[in-house]
């Protein structure tokens, strides 16, 4: 098989990745080791900054998402009883985020791709990424019980942390940074509608806790939890205990319980690997950089990724130039770093980290303080939610 990019990875990077190329008329193939089923149900993020939705709805894979998702103009933080919101529109010119499952992306972009796109290949697991350095990568992958080799002008690793395509890039030309946190995030889904019409960030003495939503009828909610929790641990009654604690208001707000679905524990660690880029093979979301959940930046950082490769790889064939490309993992790694930034202020202000001492408590809620009552600071955070610019 020969293709001009190969995309190893059938998430939301991958398959936007693949329609943004199939709309500049660019030729793709979407390697994918596990099956649709598990694709469409695989749970992730569930906040789209500003940025992606344009971007989902510039390449046709907007409809559902606008009829479906839920736009928030705002986020509630809650400290010392007390509820101060976060008017994203008045602060950064209009702009909002949309609340639509990962799930719900990927449901959109595979239906584009078997119905326009160009091959998508489920259960064709990636082995290799050979002659990365060189101008004819290829990748090696099984698919239906034999092996192949894809050969392509460019392979895009999209295939997640502990996938192949970073592992082609030579130890000895990398730098990794990491930061691994003291706790994780044990969360729930609902069989509920959502106690709050906005995302509600709550620092509380006993822990963060977060009130989302998948839908107007399911919630989703997290705490802080010891990392290495077993999610079992926690019974369904202790859970909405827990939760009523920590989202405590001195006003008549309540929290509505319902059916538990689902418990699962997200643990919490900063990463960045750099570059970005080696010879033909360019690295994309979380096979180069993971941020915790707090700043909502995963997918949409995966997203900017791909849109600045399609751009560049645009740009290349309509002048010559490989300027962009060469550019790629510097231009991305801007826009890395400030989410890995916000994502980490983010975490420090809610979280309390174990053995936190009562001068780092006054802390949190000075910098809590300083939110609530300074439009730059307000600002500064409303600009950073809704999303840096790509590019």
């Amino acid at each position: 098989m020969r293709t001009t990019v190969g995309i190893i990875g059938a998430g939301p990077a991958g398959l936007l990745l693949a329609r943004l190329l199939h709309n500049a008329g660019i030729d793709s193939v979407v390697l994918e080791s596990r099956d649709r089923a598990y694709v469409e149900r695989r749970q992730r993020a569930g906040i789209l900054e500003q940025g992606t939705a344009d971007v989902l709805r510039a390449a046709g894979a907007g409809e559902r998402m606008d009829r479906e998702g839920l736009r928030h103009d705002g986020i509630e933080l809650r400290f010392d009883r007390t509820r101060h919101r976060v008017d994203f529109p008045a602060l950064t010119g209009g702009r909002s985020v949309m609340v639509y499952a990962q799930t719900e992306v990927c449901k959109d972009l595979i239906a584009l791709q078997l119905r326009e796109g160009g091959p998508l290949l489920f259960e064709a697991e990636a082995l290799a990424v050979e002659d990365a350095g060189t101008d004819t990568p290829r990748i090696r992958f099984r698919h239906e019980g034999r092996e192949d080799v894809l050969e392509c002008s460019y392979v895009v690793g999209c295939d997640g942390f502990w996938g192949v395509a970073r592992k082609a890039i030579p130890a000895g030309l990398t730098q990794v940074f990491e930061r691994t946190y003291p706790f994780g995030w044990l969360g729930i889904l609902a069989d509920v509608p959502p106690s709050h019409d906005e995302l509600v960030y709550a620092r509380h003495e006993r822990g963060f806790a977060l009130l989302s939503m998948r839908s107007p009828a399911v919630s989703r909610l997290y705490l802080q939890v010891p990392d290495g929790t077993d999610p079992e641990a926690w019974g369904d009654d202790e859970i909405w205990d827990e939760l009523e604690r920590r989202f405590e208001t001195a006003d008549d707000w309540y929290l509505q319980r319902g059916p538990i679905t689902q418990k699962t524990v997200t643990p919490m660690r900063s990463y960045v690997h750099e570059p970005m880029r080696h010879g033909r093979l360019f690295l994309a979301g979380d096979a180069a950089h993971i941020v915790p959940p707090t700043g909502a930046k995963g997918l949409n950082l995966a997203a900017g990724d791909v849109v600045t490769f399609a751009r560049a790889l645009v740009h290349q064939q309509e002048t010559g130039s490989p300027e962009l490309l060469d550019a790629y993992s510097r231009t991305c790694l801007r826009r890395v770093w400030q989410a890995e930034r916000f994502s980490y202020d983010m975490t420090t202000l809610l979280h309390r980290a174990p053995g936190a001492t009562a001068f780092e408590d006054r802390l949190q809620l000075a910098r809590l303080e300083r939110i609530a009552s300074s439009r730059a600071a307000e600002t500064d955070l409303a600009e950073a939610y809704t999303g840096f610019p790509f590019g």
